[in-house]
C-alpha cells in the first residue's frame, strides 16, 4: 500500500473566507466544490508530506499549515495588500528558507515559505 494524498479538512461554516484566503490571495485552484465542502489545490504540486514539531523553528510556534511557494516576496506582498497581518518574519532562515507567519480567517497559524 503506499499512501496517494494527505489532506487537511477545516471546519467552518464560512466557505467564502476561505475562498479569499486560500483562493484569492493564495491563487489556489478550487479542485472539488460540493457545495458544502470545497477543496482548493494545485494538481501539480501535490506531494504526500505530514510534519510533526515540538516548535516551529526559531523560538516560533509549530504551525498549523505549512505553505511553499515559489515566490516569498510576492506572497507577501498578496497578504499585505489584503491587510492579513504578519505574525513572524519574513526571516531569512538558517536552515535555508525564508518564512513568515499569518493567520487564516479561522485563526490557523500559516507558514508560508520558500527554500532560498
Amino acid at each position: 500500500m503506499k499512501v496517494k494524498r494527505i489532506m487537511s479538512n477545516m471546519a467552518t461554516s464560512d466557505l467564502d473566507k476561505a475562498k479569499t484566503f486560500y483562493g484569492d490571495i493564495l491563487g489556489l485552484e478550487l479542485l472539488m466544490d460540493h457545495g458544502w465542502f470545497r477543496t482548493y489545490g494545485s494538481d501539480a504540486t501535490m506531494r504526500v508530506q505530514v510534519s510533526f514539531g515540538a516548535e516551529g523553528g526559531s523560538g516560533t510556534p509549530v504551525p498549523d499549515l505549512s505553505i511553499e511557494v515559489d515566490d516569498i516576496e510576492a506572497a507577501l506582498r498578496r497578504f499585505q495588500e489584503a491587510n492579513v497581518a504578519i505574525e513572524y518574519g519574513p526571516v531569512s532562515e538558517p536552515w535555508g528558507v525564508r518564512r513568515f507567519y499569518v493567520r487564516d480567517p479561522f485563526g490557523r497559524l500559516i507558514n508560508l515559505l520558500q527554500h532560498e
